[in-house]
């Protein structure tokens, strides 16, 4: 490493804590990356990049790369290198709702392959690195220009139920990757260098080595003009050049650092609760802005989110009901309770797709085994009984009711602490703007 332009620590303790949320999306994104990209002895490992890896079962039984899974539509993985050349995403005509959105390393949003964007035609579409901002559209149903060297995609596609995979597998064979030159028939261009890929550890995010991690990732991200104040700052500390070294920087500003990421462990805490639903915390770059704080919420609660506009989340860590003298009420425990959603008459999720409910263990956030297999119940989930005059009540609870019509409307919850998530595909405009209200989650009398 060169040698840095220190500055005083109070000045690099505000930069590290800047950068630890500024950087904390590429890093959480490099974790799955090498995993499924890099790393060919892991069980997740989709093949190395430029292929899929399907997933044609519910989330539950098959895919735990990201947390709160969805169980209605199972995952198509890919992972891109964009360096030599462009690649051409391919996809079948289908009725069915589907969305293959195209993420840069930092998890912004290049642009959506899918039902709500580009309808249910067979398409093709350009997938073009910052180095090929030039190569010519014509040929292409539309062209998704990415701001860094690596992508990734997190395709989703309905799933009506069990007897309906051999169905959705159909429409998963069509998602098809190739490069550019193999798509015109051309001699493909010499291969980028391979890189030294850093072994992925999970102690990495609270340390100084995070700043290694992140002087690795920047090596596939050119500078953009917003990021440019931040990007000189840290090239001060030699993060960015592609050689930073911890152990050539002075101990005071090596602590300095250190205090900086418990600073931004503190700014994310603080403002994660602030919000009950997903609105503005996933979304291209134009949407996101400078809004790092709020994009680094949106990757530890729920990485690989959509936009509002393609599907809202909001969720329940604790009951909608307050005891004397309190702010929230309890936290949710299968063991301690039973619970109750009940959406009134004419006050279901107004999806122009759909919606549906679902419960994850705390806190790894992922799916929890149950005696019927049912992870969620939304508005395709046969043999829901309304109440009388209309309004739908859900009953999640551990045990499974006596009563017929609540073992009908029965979400299983798991024996401790627990999330439940609400997901609207396609919402409509009243749920983006806070005309429809979620309804409350409360303990069974």
């Amino acid at each position: 490493m060169g040698n840095p332009v220190l500055v005083d620590a109070d000045t690099v303790r505000g930069t590290a804590a800047e950068a630890w949320i500024w950087g904390l999306p590429l890093l959480e994104n490099y974790r799955t990356l090498y995993a499924q990209a890099v790393d060919d002895a892991d069980p997740r490992y989709t093949g190395g990049f430029g292929v899929f890896r399907h997933y044609p079962h519910p989330a539950a039984q098959d895919d735990t790369d990201a947390a709160a899974s969805d169980h209605d539509t199972p995952y198509s993985w890919a992972w891109l290198d964009l360096r030599a050349e462009p690649w051409v995403l391919e996809v079948p005509a289908t009725d069915r709702y589907h969305v293959l959105p195209v993420h840069d390393l930092d998890t912004c949003y290049v642009g959506f392959v899918g039902s709500r964007t580009t309808g249910g035609r067979a398409g093709r579409h350009l997938i073009a690195g910052p180095g090929h901002h030039g190569t010519p559209a014509e040929g292409f149903d539309g062209v998704l220009r990415a701001d860094t060297e690596l992508v990734g995609i997190v395709g989703r596609t309905h799933l009506a139920g069990p007897d309906d995979v051999d169905a959705l597998e159909q429409v998963q064979a069509g998602y098809r990757l190739r490069p550019l030159s193999a798509d015109r028939g051309t001699a493909p261009p010499p291969p980028a260098p391979d890189p030294v890929w850093p072994v992925w550890r999970e102690e990495v995010l609270d340390s100084l080595e995070f700043f290694s991690f992140l002087d690795f990732l920047l090596g596939f991200f050119p500078m953009l003009p917003a990021d440019a104040d931040l990007r000189r700052r840290l090239a001060e500390l030699g993060i960015g050049t592609g050689d930073f070294e911890q152990a050539a920087l002075p101990l005071e500003i090596r602590d300095a650092m250190v205090h900086g990421i418990a600073d931004a462990h503190a700014q994310l805490t603080a403002k994660a609760t602030d919000s009950h639903d997903s609105t503005g915390l996933f979304g291209t770059r134009a949407q996101l802005g400078t809004d790092h704080l709020g994009r680094a919420i949106g990757v530890s609660t729920g990485l690989y989110g959509l936009p509002a506009e393609e599907a809202w989340y909001t969720a329940w860590v604790s009951t909608d009901e307050s005891g004397p003298g309190e702010e929230t009420g309890e936290p949710l425990d299968g063991s301690a309770h039973a619970y109750v959603l009940r959406f009134p008459p004419g006050g279901r999720p107004p999806a122009r797709y759909f919606w549906s409910v679902a419960v994850y263990g705390l806190p790894e956030r992922l799916p929890v085994d149950n005696p019927i297999d049912r992870y969620a119940v939304g508005d395709r989930t046969p043999g829901l009984v309304e109440d009388e005059g209309g309004a739908l009540t859900l009953h999640l609870r551990r045990d499974r009711p006596e009563d017929p019509q609540e073992q009908a409307n029965w979400l299983p919850v798991p024996p401790g602490p627990f999330t439940v998530l609400l997901r609207v595909y396609g919402p409509e405009p009243t749920v983006l703007d806070g005309r429809w209200q979620r309804p409350p989650l409360t303990v069974r009398p």
